[in-house]
């Protein structure tokens, strides 16, 4: 992760920042309090009423307890196993209040962090993306986001429950025998610097166990995604022992916390019960005049008090996983969103696109992918990229909705810059149509109709499916435009999910089109199909097109030769043919392939591959 190395916030910082989450919950968090308050009263009375069953137990039939509140003088045996029935009613209700109105807290806490960090996920800059993995980003809102739910719900119930009872029972013993206590509230101190030595310790291995579940995550994320391929090449040993070593080290640094609180547990234990001890000691050589029901009475209040303790003691690794959890949580909430300082929005735009001397280099990188680019395309026409794999073309489409932010040069729309127009605007003039192409798990239909596109009518969708030539292979679905893709479209071929991404494009019907190798992933008699569409399609928009195949631009008004992010040749297919550079030397080579592959039934050749055969390209910049 990307924030490894950074400094370790204060965790009294990051526990009140995370408290600041509760603020709308502050009446559920009062009401649980005072749950926590009823049943934390309870203890000391549970020792206070073996007082008056042991001193009843040496005294004559018939004695009473002394003004007892609200319920008066009453007999003994009448009196203590009524006062038990109260106390434990009390106790319940208490300890119901408490765990349900907290735990109530918690779960909406534990829901507005969640939903506050997935949307961050949706404004955060492409950049953030490129690096920090998948893996890790869906480990902080599932594994995350689950340990800061313990230190919202055990943590709190407990430190809240539990320290509660400690000062109640604190109290009742200094009321009984001040001198007595004063021995108890020595070791505090040695308490004090136990449970800090072992939360930093917690919290130094959390961060490592929260990494190494990132990892194993982006693992499996990444094996589960390209199955075929590992399937394909043989890679199940190679996953599996890749697998084998991730789960290996997440569950070493597991082991390493659960041998840091296997060992402070009874370390702290030890500490607590030689003092009980040492008190228990000095009770019998020191008893004084106090009453046997007096003795009992302390020594269980005294003895109730390391169990809330040891409880107190043994959050502290909740505690510091949650603080570690909620860290990571915040580190990507602090993060810079995507930039937008623009403020024209135009409900629509005519589409002259024009590029001013536009360099671009991405972040970290001192190549230029892009270097003094210029060109314009006027509304309505349809221009070219042609070029090898790292020439540029990719990041130029990337670079006009402002998936990237250029700092040299300009790109302009209808005369105005690019970053003058909110992103939100911006992007709804423009159909981005790539190789590859994102579905949802979700129907034909809504896939076709996604975002800003919900709630066109079906005859809107079922138009734009026909234009793409997808309504011959969704008519014979199950369910129609009603059927589910699966996820990422994997129950479709590549070509019906290429044609979907089309329709969604032609649906959307924005002033600009840009087609990044959109045809790729479809064979020869669909190309076909689909450039007839888009065709009909880019009639009335300007049109960039990243070309796949020659075949595909011969109609295009303006083609571009790119080579290391820069123009080396441009004009019209006929007029470059002519002109015998390079368009024609890679024209003609494709020509030759593609007959050598309808001999062969081989699969067509590529613009790519047929400049990666031509010399006279140099390697480039990746894309």
């Amino acid at each position: 992760m990307r924030q490894s190395g950074t400094r370790p916030v204060s965790s009294l910082k990051v526990y009140l920042r995370l408290l600041n989450y509760l603020r709308p919950m502050i009446g559920m968090f009062a009401i649980s309090l005072l749950g926590f308050i009823a049943f934390a009263s309870s203890q000391p009375l549970l020792a206070a009423i073996l007082k008056y069953f042991v001193d009843g137990l040496t005294m004559p039939s018939g004695s009473t307890f002394h003004d007892i509140p609200l319920l008066g003088r009453l007999d003994l045996v009448y009196g203590v196993p009524l006062m038990l029935i109260l106390i434990v009613i009390w106790q319940g209700i208490g300890s119901f209040f408490g765990n349900y109105y907290l735990a109530r807290v918690s779960l909406y806490l534990i829901h507005d962090l969640r939903r506050t960090l997935f949307e961050s996920l949706l404004r955060l800059p492409n950049t953030y993306f490129d690096q920090n993995n998948s893996g890790h980003l869906i480990s902080r809102i599932t594994y995350n986001v689950t340990m800061v739910t313990g230190a919202a719900t055990d943590a709190i119930k407990v430190f809240v429950r539990e320290g509660l009872s400690v000062i109640f029972l604190f109290g009742y013993l200094l009321w009984m025998n001040w001198k007595l206590t004063l021995v108890i509230v020595a070791i505090l101190p040695v308490i004090g610097v136990m449970a800090g030595a072992a939360s930093r310790k917690f919290r130094k291995q959390s961060r490592k166990i929260q990494s190494a579940m990132g990892d194993l995550t982006h693992i499996a994320s990444e094996t589960i995604q390209g199955y075929r391929v590992v399937r394909s090449f043989g890679g199940e040993d190679y996953e599996s022992e890749r697998f084998r070593i991730s789960s290996e080290a997440n569950t070493s640094k597991q082991l390493r916390m659960a041998k840091t609180g296997a060992t402070f547990t009874p370390a702290l234990q030890l500490v607590t019960f030689t003092t009980m001890a040492v008190l228990l000691l000095i009770v019998l050589l020191l008893r004084g005049d106090s009453s046997a029901g007096d003795l009992v009475a302390y020594i269980t209040a005294a003895g109730m008090i390391p169990k809330p303790i040891r409880q107190l003691s043994e959050i502290s690794a909740t505690i510091q996983k949650g603080l570690a959890g909620a860290e990571s949580i915040f580190a990507q909430l602090d993060e810079t969103p995507e930039l937008d300082q623009g403020t024209m929005e135009l409900d629509r735009v005519s589409g002259r696109l024009e590029v001013r001397n536009l360099s671009f280099s991405y972040l970290g990188s001192n190549q230029q992918v892009l270097d003094d680019l210029s060109f314009s395309i006027e509304p309505g026409q349809m221009v070219a990229l042609v070029g090898r794999s790292g020439s540029g073309k990719s990041t130029l489409s990337s670079l006009i909705p402002r998936f990237y932010q250029h700092t040299h040069g300009q790109i302009l729309i209808d005369g105005v810059d690019v970053e003058a127009y909110t992103l939100r605007n911006l992007r709804s003039h423009i159909a981005l149509v790539t190789q590859q192409t994102s579905l949802f798990n979700d129907t034909i239909a809504n896939n076709i109709a996604y975002g800003d596109l919900a709630g066109v009518p079906r005859a809107a969708i079922e138009k734009a499916a026909e234009a793409a030539y997808a309504r011959e292979f969704i008519d014979k679905l199950p369910d129609g435009f009603d059927t589910l893709v699966g996820e990422n479209g994997v129950l479709l071929s590549g070509g019906q999910r290429q044609r979907l991404a089309i329709a969604r494009a032609i649906l959307k019907d924005a002033p600009i089109l840009i087609l990044d190798e959109a045809t790729s992933a479809l064979d020869t008699e669909s190309e076909r199909h689909i450039q007839k569409a888009l065709d009909h399609v880019m009639s009335n928009r300007t049109t960039l097109v990243i070309a796949h195949r020659l075949s595909t631009i011969e109609k295009a008004d303006v083609i571009m030769v790119m080579e290391q992010g820069r123009i080396v040749e441009r004009g019209t297919h006929a007029g470059l043919l002519a002109a015998n550079g390079q368009y024609a030397k890679l024209h003609a080579m494709q020509f030759s392939e593609e007959l050598a592959a309808e001999g062969s039934r081989e699969p067509e050749t590529d613009l790519s591959s047929s400049l990666e055969h031509d010399n006279n390209f140099r390697p480039d910049t990746p894309a």
